[in-house]
């Protein structure tokens, strides 16, 4: 561990782009030593980030999630913070969507996030602090029209994270959940069906967006609170997005 190093670990996961891209850089700016986990190394790598472990990391692979965790910890000393961002959303009807594209946000959205907190919760109970912050979306609070599978996994963020919290705080753990609203990344990119793109973007376009900047903002204040105070929850989103 560099000595000149005296902030703890954060680890960030789908850090190669968007939110979590300008997380890390953030948390970097802070002093923090990371760990950034996607499956694109190679743009981990071009963010050029001092004391920091990129991993070529799937959040559905528990295994990998949690070996690079331990990689990281000899490095850096105990995680004090993980940002679960890695997410995917792929809008459509339900009646026309492929079935594989319901699984892969399931398997991501849910089970990679809990794949996260797996790999660090442990110790942070044991050492009585430490934070999980989950990003979820305005999707997991109300419905959205071709939303209907993204919104059930980012529902689930935000019931998991609420119970996690009270499983976790007389521990000294704190469980924080950010959800945003439309924000200027690739999410939309990765969506099939035509229309449906077509719509959210013709949406995006009316409303002016969040940026990236402004969610790790929110991330990196919420953390910056003492551990003994724990927003457990920030809503945002543009001015201009009314629903």
């Amino acid at each position: 561990m560099n000595a000149e190093i005296t902030k703890p670990l954060a680890v960030v996961t789908g850090a190669s782009s968007g939110i979590g891209a300008a997380t890390a850089r953030a948390l970097s700016d802070l002093g923090h030593p990371l760990l950034l986990l996607a499956r694109r190394v190679t743009r981990l790598e071009a963010l050029g980030l001092p004391d920091t472990l990129a991993r070529a990391v799937d959040v559905t692979d528990a295994e990998a999630v949690s070996a690079a965790v331990r990689e990281a910890e000899a490095r850096y000393g105990p995680t004090d913070l993980i940002v679960n961002n890695a997410g995917v959303m792929l809008l459509g009807e339900v009646a026309k969507q492929p079935a594989d594209e319901w699984q892969r946000m399931l398997d991501v959205n849910v089970t990679g996030l809990l794949n996260g907190v797996r790999a660090v919760l442990p110790g942070m109970v044991g050492r009585g602090r430490g934070t999980v912050v989950n990003v979820s979306s305005v999707a997991g609070r109300k419905s959205y029209p071709n939303h209907t599978v993204y919104s059930g996994t980012k529902f689930a963020v935000h019931g998991l994270s609420e119970s996690l919290r009270e499983e976790v705080a007389p521990h000294g753990v704190r469980v924080i959940t950010i959800a945003p609203g439309a924000v200027e990344t690739e999410l939309l990119s990765h969506t099939t069906d035509e229309t449906a793109k077509a719509d959210y973007q013709a949406f995006k376009d009316a409303v002016g967006v969040l940026t990236p900047q402004d969610v790790a903002a929110a991330i990196t204040y919420a953390y910056q609170q003492p551990q003994r105070v724990n927003l457990r929850e920030i809503v945002l989103a543009a001015t201009a997005q009314a629903a």
